[in-house]
């Protein structure tokens, strides 16, 4: 039980730090847009802000997701919920959580295929191509690019996806070891 009070607390403030931090992406997104609408009123308006705001928006989704999930401010239904015991909710919060796990597994294999794709990879193993990167016997291939008129690289984008996607695992199981220790009735910080 130390150990999975040790894994909450590393995990919980590991999230909550990044969390505090992205929380003000928000305000970089909002600084793209309104550049983007002043240069729409020169002559030259810009070609790259949307995409830099679409980047900026899925960069503060992914990595504020695991404070989200930490903090309680995801959707939930709590009509009956609010009215159970500590124990049936740990109970159902458990369930759900392992369905949230099974989900953001497949969304990290789909992330980690794209993110090889965009570094020029076309084979069905991404694992043995970021393996063989980092040995050395891979190699980036032809690197993907936005199909816009400003055709940025995709491959950064990705990544910060697939570190959001681990980051919301970690704090998934950190909900899960909570749920635990409250269905054996002890005390989670």
């Amino acid at each position: 039980m130390k150990l999975l009070k040790t894994y909450i607390a590393v995990i919980d403030r590991l999230n909550y730090g990044i969390g505090r931090v992205i929380m003000f992406g928000i305000f970089a997104m909002m600084a793209v847009l309104l550049w983007s609408t002043i240069s729409k009123f020169s002559d030259q308006p810009s070609l790259w802000t949307l995409e830099v705001a679409q980047f900026a928006m899925i960069a503060y989704f992914f990595l504020g997701g695991p404070y989200a999930i930490q903090m309680g401010s995801h959707v939930r239904m709590d009509l009956f919920y609010d009215n159970w015991s500590l124990r049936r909710k740990a109970a159902t919060d458990a369930i759900m959580v392992l369905c949230l796990i099974a989900y953001l597994l497949v969304l990290l294999w789909g992330g980690i295929s794209s993110t090889a794709y965009s570094l020029g990879y076309w084979g069905t193993e991404p694992l043995s191509f970021f393996a063989g990167l980092v040995t050395g016997s891979e190699e980036v291939g032809t690197l993907e690019r936005s199909r816009t008129i400003w055709r940025p690289y995709l491959w950064p984008i990705k990544t910060v996806m697939c570190v959001g996607i681990i980051l919301m695992l970690l704090q998934a199981l950190s909900e899960l070891a909570k749920d635990i220790l409250r269905l054996k009735g002890e005390e989670t910080a």
